[in-house]
């Protein structure tokens, strides 16, 4: 019985062995494998035999029969591979493509310069300890002005006449015309220390032009803690500054008026590209200064509004156009050339 099944096992492998070098494509060749390898295949069959042996030809005849079926598989693999391999080369032939050339370039993205912007000041700032904080992009008027000492029919709210949005409560919603909503929101649930920035796109019903935009971008700054005085928002903004423009940079500061910041100031930053020697630079008008940012020490109505002791603690705020920024260190003329996305324009930075 056992010289039988061996010579039935040669046959098997001289005879497919042979099928199987001669198969002209993968339909003829899969079908081989199903003739041989199959459920009712000639070797399946075959080895159906091996459970009515006796354990000595067992001991013989399975490991014959698993290295001629591990042979024909891999043969099967092998023409297989072969086949592919040969009707890639044939549809090359009939092509001109020149797999030996270079691949095709393509240009790489690049950050847009507002976000070049954003990420330097945010970087700044949260190596000064400054943390990240969000807000809603549509504010009720509470947050938006009253908290921030901004009561309804007072002055500073026309500069601010932005896109108002009634709900089913007809009650007034808008488009925030600052990121200061987001200040207020984290001095009411959050006990003093606060240390935060809140940068974000902001509305206002500007006209639009080389320097005004009805959407632009904007970062603002808020610590609260005791003891906090103009000293220390003088000497964080002069950090802050001489960190966008180098050390050399000079920064000034000048009196100014904002609702919910008393004492308040402008900053202002030497020009970077004349220094005031030239009368005719477009950047800051032959001034050699250019207008960076407002700030202030937090007004003690709006702490108190937000639930904080005014005789306990105190603080400074400031606020800076992202766009002014990107403008001043880019040397772009119109705010426009950021919201068109001509590619041609954005390629440059």
């Amino acid at each position: 019985m056992t010289e039988e099944l061996k010579t039935k096992l040669e046959k098997l492998d001289t005879e497919y062995s042979q099928k199987i070098a001669a198969c002209a494509d993968s339909a003829a060749l899969q079908d081989l494998q199903v003739a041989v390898l199959g459920r009712k295949g000639a070797l399946t069959e075959l080895l159906k035999n091996l459970k009515d042996m006796p354990l000595e030809d067992k001991k013989i005849f399975g490991p014959l029969s698993n290295d001629l079926k591990n042979k024909l598989t891999a043969a099967f693999e092998a023409r297989q591979s072969a086949l592919e391999t040969a009707q890639i080369n044939a549809e090359l032939s009939k092509t001109d493509m020149d797999l030996t050339l270079p691949a095709r370039t393509f240009d790489k993205g690049r950050r847009h310069p507002l976000s070049v912007a954003q990420k330097r000041m945010t970087d700044i700032l949260a190596r000064m300890g400054f943390v990240w904080a969000d807000g809603p992009f549509i504010e009720d008027e509470e947050h938006n002005f009253d908290l921030l000492n901004i009561p309804k029919n007072h002055p500073a709210r026309d500069v601010q006449d932005t896109f108002f949005i009634k709900n089913t409560q007809k009650q007034d919603f808008v488009l925030r015309t600052h990121t200061s909503g987001v200040q207020v929101r984290t001095m009411k649930k959050q006990n003093p220390p606060i240390r935060i920035i809140a940068p974000g796109r902001v509305y206002r019903s500007d006209s639009i032009d080389a320097t005004h935009s009805p959407v632009f971008h904007q970062i603002e700054g808020l610590y609260v803690d005791k003891n906090i005085s103009l000293a220390d928002l003088k000497r964080d903004l002069t950090v802050f500054m001489q960190g966008l423009f180098g050390k050399g940079a000079q920064v000034r500061f000048r009196p100014s008026f904002f609702p919910f910041t008393e004492p308040s100031v402008e900053v202002d930053v030497s020009c970077v590209f004349c220094a005031g020697q030239n009368a005719a630079c477009g950047v800051c008008k032959g001034t050699g200064w250019k207008e960076m940012l407002g700030a202030g020490i937090v007004h003690p109505n709006v702490l108190r509004n937000c639930g904080i002791d005014p005789e306990e603690y105190s603080g400074y705020a400031f606020g800076m156009g992202m766009e002014r920024l990107a403008m001043f260190s880019l040397n772009i003329k119109d705010i426009r050339a950021f919201y068109e996305n001509d590619a041609r324009v954005l390629e440059q930075f």
